[in-house]
């Protein structure tokens, strides 16, 4: 399974997803108080996962590692720096902590553990090598799109496993040919497919939206096999991802979900950025699109005993800045995603990679 981008273009450099080259760093949901019972550490990690680094914590101070609080997980192969808490009476201990992957750069007091979700955002430094002659002024071009218009929001590979296939025996688990005593990992292949799922419907809208730039309202119901006039006024909204009839949005880049009534008017807003559409992640206890938009969806809906959501489709970058450092040939860049979101796919839409299912 291959996402589909949204610009015909193709650019050639050579990216590491190494420590030198990629780093990224946690935007707290809120400001810390400076006091209270937790312990907040501004730490930095390379080449290990946010569990090592947790282990190694914890094991120092000498508690279990679920009694650390953590946002979310982040990239082994590359410079990371998360906020974790721990309980402040620790904080003696802590201070003879000493590891070559691990630097703790900052710490302060706040009145609650961090939990997972408790982020605004990340923000990306990543350095792109190889980087000649034309193929600057094409990716300057590209940034240039995505800082107007956003990106499609998949899922990225690290959901899938190093060959990309954990979703298959998280369908396994789920059809009940394959057995595991394990909970955190049966949940974790589980969601795995979710996932893939919720990446397959996006293929299928992308799919559309690529077809509508080419094609008539009319072709494209053809070619799809939508029902006849489903598509009728779609064509003509601002923006490439286009919205259809049941669609299911949420103000950006969080608030209340609710369910498109006027496309013409919904179609206006998410052009300013101020909603986007979601797709599901399937699931109990979820809202399902209708309409159209729910015809789609439900082609990629199976009955899964894990909690469901909703996920924006499309995301937006911000603070996008660019450096070419024209004699090492170097093209570095830095921005910022809402939680949850992947660079590998800003990094695939400056490739002009996967444009074909």
């Amino acid at each position: 399974m291959k996402p589909i981008y949204p610009l015909n273009v193709k650019n050639e450099f050579v990216f590491n997803s190494s420590p030198r080259d990629f780093t990224v760093e946690e935007i707290p949901l809120y400001e810390f108080t400076g006091e209270g019972e937790h312990l907040v550490l501004k730490a930095r990690k390379k080449e290990m996962t946010t569990w090592e680094m947790l282990d190694a914590i914890s094991n120092h101070v000498g508690i279990r590692r679920r009694d650390i609080g953590y946002a979310g997980l982040k990239d082994k192969h590359a410079m990371t720096i998360q906020y974790i808490s721990l309980p402040a009476k620790l904080e003696e201990k802590l201070s003879s902590f000493s590891h070559e992957k691990i630097k703790i750069l900052e710490t302060t007091r706040h009145n609650n553990k961090i939990r997972v979700g408790h982020l605004k955002g990340n923000r990306f430094e990543i350095r792109l090598k190889k980087v000649l002659g034309v193929q600057k002024d094409k990716l300057d071009s590209v940034l240039k799109w995505i800082k107007a218009n956003g990106v499609p929001n998949y899922f990225g590979n690290q959901r899938f496993g190093t060959n990309g296939n954990n979703w298959e025996d998280g369908k396994k688990l789920l059809d009940g040919t394959l057995k595991m005593r394990d909970r955190k990992t049966r949940e974790f292949l589980m969601g795995s497919y979710q996932s893939y799922l919720f990446n397959k419907w996006l293929i299928k809208r992308m799919e559309m939206n690529l077809l509508l730039e080419k094609f008539s309202e009319a072709e494209t119901e053809k070619v799809m096999r939508l029902p006849e006039g489903s598509l009728k006024g779609v064509k003509a909204q601002p923006g490439f991802f286009k919205l259809l009839e049941g669609d299911l949005m949420m103000h950006y880049p969080y608030g209340r979900l609710f369910e498109v009534e006027d496309l013409k008017h919904e179609a206006e807003r998410f052009a300013t950025k101020d909603i986007a559409p979601t797709g599901l992640i399937p699931g109990k206890k979820t809202k399902r699109a209708s309409g159209l938009a729910g015809e789609i969806e439900r082609q990629f809906d199976e009955e899964i005993k894990l909690f469901g959501a909703r996920r924006y489709a499309w995301i937006q970058v911000t603070e996008i800045k660019k450096d070419y450092i024209e004699e090492k040939a170097h093209y570095e860049l830095s921005f910022v995603l809402p939680k949850g979101s992947y660079a590998t796919n800003i990094l695939d839409v400056l490739r002009g990679e996967a444009l074909s299912v």
